[in-house]
């Protein structure tokens, strides 16, 4: 018998080199894996922080306040933030914001019962004195009106919670009067407000601004018109003609530049062509400075040139400038007589609604004082009728 060897109970040792080549294997893929993993991890928070801002565009982030954003995510499906946006803060800039609002649905049909809504757009630089007229002009007419505050960046209006201005302060910047500011206000303004696809109508509007009809009255006027409302004609003056800048040729020529009040009404479809406009915007910033007042003629104008048809070349905002000067005529407490307001309502003033010839040329009044608040609260039953 073959004598067994101690050696034949154990496999043999393998060679050295052998060893350690599959031990640098061994490393290597498990550096590779590793660093796959890091390098996985990384993209994928690159792409999340990057489509999670981009989205804003679609979807922004309308929180106004922690518990609304919370009680939003809960109760709004993403269709519903996307066609009526329920609060208004964002962080969208003026140029993420516009490209935004200036999109338009190719289909005729809404994917949602659609109610139009009137948007009222108020420019102040602080408090809203007549907030407890508007307050009583909208009440009882909810899911008919939209309404949205420009502000100085950092003022917060104090309101109660039952108030219609309640959270409707929208991102805002600076305006000095005078400059192109006023402008981006206004397009700020429509831009935020055309997130809302059942606003149709847009009225701009200051803090000393009243409304004169009841709001049936406005509504039913603005959602019926053919036609905007926008102070828009050729003054041959140096307050008019006096004012264009010949280096605005040739997309601007001084036939067709125009004047007008800053105080308009315009239909959904002027609104998305001027917040989707560059071109003619950037020529105003440009070569419309002092003693040219981009707000008194690049709406004006730029309805002139593109959308004259469209345009009743009036403002339904009645504005005193008899006394002459920069500014116009300030009411206070001792002129609010019911006389007064009826002059306003029916002042003689000859003009169109529709090709037709109306009566009623204004459905709003400037400018007013706060301490005209209290006796326009006692008339506005008996003679505006809210």
């Amino acid at each position: 018998m073959k004598p067994v060897l101690e050696a034949d109970y154990f496999p043999p040792s393998p060679k050295k080199k052998e060893w350690s080549t599959g031990l640098v294997k061994a490393v290597s893929t498990l550096v590779i894996f590793m660093a796959g993993i890091v390098l996985g991890l990384s993209v994928s928070g690159h792409f999340t922080r990057y489509f999670t801002t981009r989205s804003e565009l679609f979807f922004p982030n309308t929180v106004y306040a922690a518990a609304a954003a919370a009680s939003c995510d809960r109760e709004c499906s993403a269709m519903e933030r996307f066609v009526a946006p329920a609060h208004l803060a964002h962080g969208m800039s003026d140029d993420e914001l516009f490209w935004r609002a200036s999109m338009v649905p190719r289909r005729e049909e809404y994917p949602f019962e659609r109610v139009p809504r009137v948007a009222f757009m108020f420019m102040t630089r602080g408090p809203l004195p007549f907030a407890p007229l508007w307050d009583r002009f909208f009440d009882g007419h909810d899911g008919l009106y939209s309404v949205y505050v420009h502000s100085l960046p950092d003022y917060k209006l104090n309101v109660s919670k039952s108030s219609a201005f309640y959270g409707r302060q929208i991102p805002s910047e600076e305006v000095r009067w005078g400059t192109v500011g006023l402008v981006d206000a206004e397009k700020r303004l429509l831009a935020n407000a055309l997130l809302d696809f059942s606003n149709e109508r847009f009225v701009l509007l200051s803090e000393s601004c009243i409304p004169v009809f009841n709001f049936p009255t406005v509504y039913k006027y603005l959602t019926d018109s053919a036609h905007s409302f926008v102070d828009s004609y050729d003054e041959d003056s140096w307050r008019g003609r006096g004012r264009y800048s010949s280096r605005m040729r040739p997309d601007i020529q001084l036939s067709q530049w125009r004047k007008g009040s800053e105080w308009f009404e315009l239909s959904r479809e002027l609104a998305v062509d001027i917040v989707a406009d560059s071109k003619y915007y950037s020529l105003f910033k440009k070569y419309c400075r002092p003693s040219c007042y981009p707000d008194e003629h690049y709406i004006p104008t730029y309805l002139n040139m593109f959308h004259g048809s469209s345009n009743a070349n009036r403002s339904v905002t009645w504005v005193d400038w008899s006394r002459g000067g920069p500014h116009p005529a300030t009411y206070g407490r001792a002129s609010i007589t019911e006389g007064f307001i009826q002059s306003i309502r029916n002042n003689g003033t000859a003009c169109t609604y529709n090709s037709k010839p109306t009566s009623v040329c204004f459905l709003f009044a400037r400018k007013f004082a706060p301490s005209a608040l209290e006796p326009l609260l006692g008339l506005s039953s008996k003679v505006m009728h809210f």
